[in-house]
């Protein structure tokens, strides 16, 4: 019966294990999301044509009018300038020491003992009211941590809605399919038309909640990530 319940115990436990870096590993893996499809600016009804006239509704041509982007479904191309540097260092170092010391008090003239009929024959031992008392405590610690990225290139987004202050929310990616598996950028955020230059482009570092993706999957991309199993115990679920 004993055997019994510690193959039930193990099973339980493998069932566990494996769930929980199943899910790890699916939680890792980059998926194609939905709200980064361009958006197609809504078809506009044809206006009726009039006999008789040179000119006729919806055929103009704007004289003062540039290329920028400000309708819903016009394109637009950031100009992706990302680099940052991060560096923290952290010490600590904390040292307490406690020392206490009681003497044996003194009545009328003689010093306190007692006698404890176990202690009686204990040698060398002063049976007095005498205490003492120290301990102490160190700790240190130290941390360090550095972090450089860099992105550089281009990506054309469409404008995916226009927002009541006439800011662009714009949305976009880009697919790359090598031989070995796919690359992929993504981003969204929100540009100012004033900050759109005359070649229709823009900053990255002008756009708003810029939110930018860059990654990939393949056999690349599996090659430099860790197995289910190891995420799974490099997780915090992992109790030790």
């Amino acid at each position: 019966m004993r055997t019994q319940e510690i193959c039930g115990w193990l099973l339980r436990c493998g069932v566990v294990l494996l769930l929980g870096g199943l899910l790890g590993g699916c939680a890792t893996v980059p998926h194609q999301h939905p709200s980064y499809r361009p958006v197609m600016p809504p078809m506009p009804k044809p206006p009726p044509q009039t006999d008789g006239s040179i000119y006729q509704p919806g055929f103009a041509t704007p004289l003062f009018e540039d290329l920028k982007a400000r309708r819903v479904g016009d394109i637009l191309t950031i100009v992706l300038q990302e680099k940052t540097q991060a560096s923290k260092k952290a010490t600590t170092s904390t040292k307490k020491e406690t020392g206490l010391t009681a003497a044996n008090p003194t009545l009328l003239g003689s010093a306190l003992r007692f006698d404890i009929p176990l202690l009686r024959h204990a040698a060398g031992r002063a049976n007095t009211l005498q205490n003492t008392l120290d301990s102490s405590s160190d700790f240190t610690g130290e941390g360090d941590s550095k972090q450089s990225n860099s992105l550089s290139g281009n990506i054309t987004v469409t404008v995916a809605e226009v927002l009541p202050n006439g800011n662009l929310y714009v949305r976009g990616e880009k697919w790359l399919t090598l031989n070995q598996g796919d690359e992929f950028i993504q981003i969204s955020g929100i540009v100012r038309p004033t900050d759109i230059r005359a070649d229709n482009s823009v900053l990255s570092g002008q756009v708003a909640d810029a939110r930018i993706t860059y990654s990939g999957k393949g056999t690349l991309a599996d090659a430099n990530s860790m197995g289910w199993l190891a995420r799974f115990f490099n997780s915090p679920i992992w109790p030790f």
